[in-house]
Formats: structure tokens, C-alpha cells, sequence
């Protein structure tokens, strides 16, 4: 995933005290995200994920350790955090990026705008920021679909930090690292996604990206909790018994039942729920001798994971906040002073080309041109 040479690029360009900046430039290359927003894992491709995982690896190496983590790398840009719902992990880790990258940050809700009080359309609401020229949006709301439909008006990247039952792409990502930095690799692996699948976006995107890059997913939980199909539609192993599910997995990935959204009128108790599907001590030993444990967070204790399996030496609970928070700088990064969606601009220039349907009409061709490489 992060090839061995770019390992040994990193460090020799520490070891000449290189500046941190020229670093990331060289081992970036001349290469760029394919998509200009990241809405869904399936708007990122397989090169797409090892780019971001190579500008994450010295964030996470170096940059997060140094005693000053102020750097000018995005100085007189302005990144808006706009969160509909309550966030610890996903809000902080963003905010903090932004700011260790020198952005001027702005954060919103929707209690904090026009929206809460005089009736302003959430459309009407993004417009607004798109006027003032904000370089990039991250931004969670409850419905499903929020952060697609103001990806498609506005002209600054915009990042999905979580969208109703949909996707959580950046959470995906920084799973995908987790498990590559413990394992060594992602394609081959068996992972068991352990609970409410069906209410999870975390799941959505992480069943994505693993398939994506060749691991084996199994999920476990109540067939309530299962989306019908889903085996299907993701090749994926189904079961209703975790004792089956988690037998000799790499990867244990719990999730958090997500009573606020109505998730325990899907189960007979919580109580019940738990005895079935908690991952305890013994559970966990049924799954590989160095198999890890994962959960995105906030964990229900006692009820996602013992306590003490959260607090085991297998539990990579808190490497993956460190890991999201080195992802969504890398991400920052890329989007803001990359130029991202460059190949699929280059492909409506085409497109347009084509439509002009007269090739030996070389004025048309060069407008065509032109028009696609100022997108």
C-alpha cells in the first residue's frame, strides 16, 4: 500500500532535514486525487487511497510528534466546518488540522445559522458560503444524500463527515490506515463489522473501501441489523451468530448501536443485544492470536466491547482517533493544494471535444480545450 520506496524517500529526506512541505511535494509527485469532492468511497479509486495513505504516513511519522505543529501549508485559505449533528472525534480532528495547517477555520451548525430560526433553505444556506470564496467544506448532516446534493453547486471541495445512514468516508479511510499500519497489508485479510449495520454510515463506507482493496468482510449482528441483500450487493458473508462470524478473523470491528436513531426498536433489549453480540474476552479468542480490535467511536461499553477487551493490547481503538487525525491532514492537504479532479476534468474537455462533432474544426477544438482546463 505504502510502497517501500516512498518509505525510504520519506527518510532520506528527513535525514537531510528537508523542509516538511518539500517532503510531502516529493512524495506526492506528480500525482492527484481523481475526484474534486469525497462524498462516497466509491468516489475514490484504488490509487486514490494509496495517495492519501502515503501523505499520511509522514503526518503520522513526524509532523504530529513535533513540539510546534504550526505549519503555513494552507496560510489565507478558509476551510468551513458545517455540522448538523453533535461530533467529538470526526468535528475535532478537522478543526484541528485546519488550524495546525494555518486555515482560517470557521465552524457552523445549523442552530447557528439562518436555517435555526428564518426558515433559510440548506441550499440557500451553502450558497451563501459558496459566494464568499471558502476553499474547502466538510460538512455531517442527518440526511442522507446532504452533502451530494451541495457537492453538485458549489465550487470547493467538498468532504462528507457524515451523512444520515449513508457514508463516512473519512472514517473509512482512517480504518483502512489503522489496519494496513498493524497488518502490513488490507487485500487477503478477513474482517469481521460486528452490530447495527444497518443504521451505520461508518459500515457503509468501510464495506466499500475493504472490498475495494481486496479484504474478505463478514458481518455479524441481528437480522434486523442486516440490510437485506447487502451479501450480494458487496460480496460479503452474512451471519446471526458471532461465535461463527469471528472465528480465525484478522480484524474485529464493532459498532455502536445507534439508539438515536430509533435502533433499539430493531432489537428485543439492549440487554439482549449485548449478550448476543458484545465482544468480550473469550469472543476475542476465537478470532486469530494477533487479530485487532476496532470500533469507530463512542463506545457503548459493556455493550459494543468489554471494557476488557477495549483496554487489551489487541484494542487499536485510540491509534485510529491518532490515525483520523493524520488521514483528514493528509486529506487537507491534498484537496486544498492539489489539484484535485484534474483526470476527470480532462475527460469532460474530451467529452466536449466530441460533442462539437467536427474534429477538423480546429478552432472548436481549441475552445473546447481551454474551457476544460479552466475547470
Amino acid at each position: 500500500m505504502i510502497d517501500v520506496n516512498y518509505k525510504r524517500m520519506y527518510k532520506e529526506l528527513n535525514e537531510k532535514n528537508e523542509e516538511f512541505e518539500k517532503i510531502l511535494m516529493a512524495l506526492k509527485g506528480s500525482q492527484e486525487l481523481s475526484t474534486k469532492d469525497i462524498i462516497s468511497m466509491d468516489d475514490l479509486s484504488v490509487d486514490d487511497i494509496k495517495l492519501i495513505f502515503r501523505i499520511t504516513y509522514p503526518f503520522k511519522e513526524e509532523f504530529i510528534k513535533r513540539p510546534n505543529k504550526k505549519i503555513p501549508l494552507l496560510k489565507g485559505k478558509f476551510q468551513m466546518d458545517f455540522f448538523f449533528e453533535e461530533s467529538t472525534r470526526t468535528r475535532t480532528s478537522f478543526e484541528l488540522a485546519g488550524k495546525h495547517l494555518s486555515a482560517d477555520v470557521i465552524n457552523a451548525s445549523g442552530s447557528s445559522t439562518s436555517m435555526a430560526k428564518k426558515g433559510e433553505t440548506l441550499m440557500d444556506t451553502v450558497r451563501t458560503y459558496n459566494s464568499m470564496a471558502m476553499d474547502i467544506i466538510t460538512m455531517r448532516h442527518g440526511c442522507s444524500g446532504a452533502a451530494q446534493m451541495i457537492a453538485n453547486e458549489i465550487r470547493c471541495p467538498i468532504v462528507n463527515a457524515g451523512d444520515g445512514c449513508h457514508e463516512h468516508p473519512t472514517q473509512g479511510l482512517l480504518d483502512m490506515y489503522t489496519i494496513y499500519e498493524a497488518k502490513g497489508k488490507i487485500e487477503g485479510l478477513d474482517i469481521v463489522i460486528v452490530g447495527d449495520i444497518l443504521h451505520s454510515r461508518v459500515a457503509g463506507s468501510l464495506i466499500r473501501g475493504l472490498r475495494k482493496m481486496g479484504a474478505r468482510v463478514r458481518l455479524a449482528g441481528p437480522p434486523t441489523f442486516i440490510p437485506y441483500g447487502i451479501d450480494k450487493v458487496f460480496g460479503v458473508k452474512v451471519y446471526d451468530n458471532l461465535d461463527e462470524a469471528i472465528k480465525d478473523v484478522d480484524v474485529v470491528y464493532a459498532l455502536r448501536v445507534q439508539l438515536e436513531r430509533a435502533a433499539s426498536g430493531f432489537i428485543p433489549s439492549v440487554r439482549e443485544y449485548s449478550k448476543n453480540f458484545c465482544i468480550t474476552p473469550s469472543r476475542l479468542k476465537m478470532a486469530k492470536p494477533d487479530a485487532i480490535v476496532m470500533h469507530p467511536g463512542p463506545i457503548n461499553r459493556e455493550v459494543d466491547l468489554r471494557t476488557e477487551v477495549m483496554e487489551c493490547a489487541q484494542s487499536k481503538v485510540e491509534e485510529q482517533v491518532t490515525n483520523g487525525f493524520c488521514v483528514r491532514l493528509a486529506l487537507l492537504y491534498l484537496l486544498v493544494r492539489g489539484d484535485p479532479g484534474k483526470v476527470h476534468r480532462k475527460d469532460a474537455s474530451l467529452m466536449e471535444i466530441i460533442r462539437c462533432g467536427n474534429l477538423k474544426d480546429k478552432r472548436k477544438v481549441s475552445e473546447a480545450k481551454t474551457r476544460g482546463g479552466r475547470r
